[in-house]
């Protein structure tokens, strides 16, 4: 990697290509990250393995991770500058995660809570999987030697285990691995669901009114924000009383640069009607230039092939020499 940042720290960012991705995910870290690569030596990457533990149509996948792919490059991360990859494309992921299994105990694994969340949400398949996933996580931090890692909190205990796996095996073996920690930057817009204002935007979510994706047409964006809730007082301020409007504030702000107090002068006298037609012309604008990049490549399939093989090899060299080092402190034979 080339050592031309401000700042020499290694930042971490996987996600898991289960879909694509919110304007929430987008405003709230996405947006971000384009900065982020410009000050830290950063490693971003689809998290392929991570996604078995729900069962995807195979091709679904498979085409979910290379759209993926595209669009972190789409968001102008520069694979000459930053690593770019797919998991899986780099074994020391699963190879690592299974020597870190042996040094995590079953007490602080099983109290992770995401697992009891997401073993109701997908009952028919309770996989062993998904309660290792942390384990996975974990290995996936500690082979790059990463100082941050932009997490979300619902990823904190995660994080806790993956300090607290790297401290018991530099205790038993001397200094292997750096103990990451959260990483705190530019803080995004917190992205409410346009229908119940009070949840997170998901794209998990049954109402498709409900979240806008990065890829969804002008039309598609100006419809789901045309039926967002507000209320019937029709006056646009900030308050926890009116939190459809205020979530629609936050996006315009996140997406203009305005402030709260500038929206409400600008909006003050109108109605809902300006104020949503604005929001929704304001997110069009925003994520258009990402739409027109991510369709290019998507089209450039020989050209993202040989970007992902690029970046697995740069991540390899990284993940090797920390593997190698672990083999040989627990006593593998290489």
């Amino acid at each position: 990697m080339e050592n031309n940042k401000t700042n020499e720290k290694t930042v971490l960012s996987l996600i898991q290509p289960t879909g694509t991705p919110t304007l929430g995910n987008y405003l709230g870290a996405l947006k971000n990250w384009a900065q982020m690569a410009q000050d830290y030596n950063c490693l971003f990457g689809a998290a392929d393995l991570h996604s078995l533990t729900i069962r995807t149509e195979p091709q679904l996948l498979r085409h979910r991770t290379m759209e993926l792919y595209a669009l972190l490059l789409a968001l102008e991360l520069d694979p000459e500058k930053n690593i770019i990859f797919v998991q899986s494309h780099v074994p020391a992921h699963a190879q690592l995660g299974w020597i870190l299994n042996c040094y995590t105990q079953f007490g602080e694994a099983s109290r992770m809570t995401q697992f009891k969340d997401k073993s109701q949400k997908h009952a028919d398949n309770v996989n062993v999987g998904l309660f290792d996933y942390p384990v996975l996580m974990a290995a996936d931090i500690l082979l790059y030697q990463t100082d941050y890692v932009p997490i979300g909190a619902d990823q904190k205990q995660h994080m806790e285990l993956a300090r607290n796996i790297a401290d018991r095996f530099n205790g038993i073996y001397g200094d292997v691995f750096k103990a990451p920690e959260p990483f705190i930057g530019k803080s995004g817009a917190r992205v409410m669901s346009l229908q119940e204002p009070e949840k997170k935007m998901s794209k998990s979510d049954t109402n498709a009114k409900s979240f806008i994706l990065v890829t969804d047409t002008a039309d598609v964006i100006v419809k789901k924000i045309k039926s967002a809730v507000t209320d019937s007082e029709a006056a646009v301020y900030y308050s926890p009383e009116k939190p459809g409007v205020s979530n629609l504030m936050d996006i315009y702000s996140a997406c203009t640069g305005k402030s709260r107090e500038a929206i409400e002068d600008e909006f003050r006298g109108k109605g809902y009607g300006d104020f949503k037609a604005a929001v929704a012309e304001a997110v069009v604008e925003e994520l258009r230039p990402i739409q027109e990049r991510l369709a290019k490549l998507q089209g450039e399939k020989d050209y993202l092939q040989e970007t992902a093989a690029k970046g697995a090899e740069k991540a390899a060299r990284l993940a090797n020499r920390t593997l190698g080092k672990v083999m040989k402190k627990v006593g593998l034979w290489k």
